[in-house]
């Protein structure tokens, strides 16, 4: 066990890396992405013009494409691009490609979810406050949607650990390459059971804190 123990260090370095980069590419993009979704969907922000319908439908159309890939063959399909980003299509820098490609519609739609469910009414005193639309969506909407956008975040972190894993087929590196190399390959028990263990781990303390920050967030309120 303690040899086990002695190999975690950089798979666990690895696939905290992978987490880290795409959930921050995956906030900036799907998080874009969303409020675009949300302001094309609400009348108030595109009226009713036909353009606006036919890019919402478009980008549902893309994002629903996206999200219905199995992950493990999604990673196969982006290998051209990660090789021509990065440079390669092996290891920890070219498996941050298909996490953050798997993760921006995931986040996309958590984002649209949030800012719909907030009350119309916020947004009709703010239009009758003479607001502009960019202030409503930054200065309002999210804010007022913080929690839940919280939660989201949380949950797409939690996904990225178990995408994170599977990249280990690949040679993406990571828990899950250790779990399947050194651990399944070699037939070592013990190097499987601390892949497992920390990555349930890490489950444990993402979902932790990321309802910690949004029970605060509440009650600050």
């Amino acid at each position: 066990m303690s040899e086990a123990l002695k190999l975690l260090g950089r798979p666990l370095a690895e696939s905290l890396l992978m987490i880290a980069a795409s959930t921050i590419i995956a906030t900036l993009v799907g998080g874009a992405l969303g409020v675009l979704l949300f302001a094309l969907s609400n009348d108030r922000f595109a009226g009713k013009h036909r353009g606006a319908l036919i890019a919402k439908r478009l980008a549902d159309r893309v994002i629903n494409m996206l999200r219905s890939f199995p992950y493990i063959i999604l990673m196969v399909l982006v290998l051209p691009l990660s090789r021509l980003i990065v440079g390669t299509s092996l290891g920890t820098a070219a498996a941050i490609v298909p996490l953050s490609i798997a993760a921006i519609p995931f986040l996309a739609r958590i984002v649209e979810s949030a800012l719909s469910e907030i009350d119309s009414g916020i947004i009709d005193a703010a239009i009758s406050c003479a607001a502009s639309k960019t202030r409503i969506i930054f200065a309002i909407l999210i804010p007022e949607a913080l929690p839940a956008l919280v939660s989201g975040l949380t949950l797409t972190m939690i996904s990225l650990l178990g995408y994170s894993a599977m990249a280990g087929v690949i040679g993406g590196g990571g828990l899950g390459d250790l779990a399947i190399r050194y651990g399944y390959q070699r037939f070592r028990g013990d190097v499987m059971a601390v892949a497992v263990i920390t990555i349930i781990a890490l489950v444990e303390l993402i979902q932790f804190t990321g309802s910690l920050i949004a029970r605060r967030i509440r009650a600050s309120r």
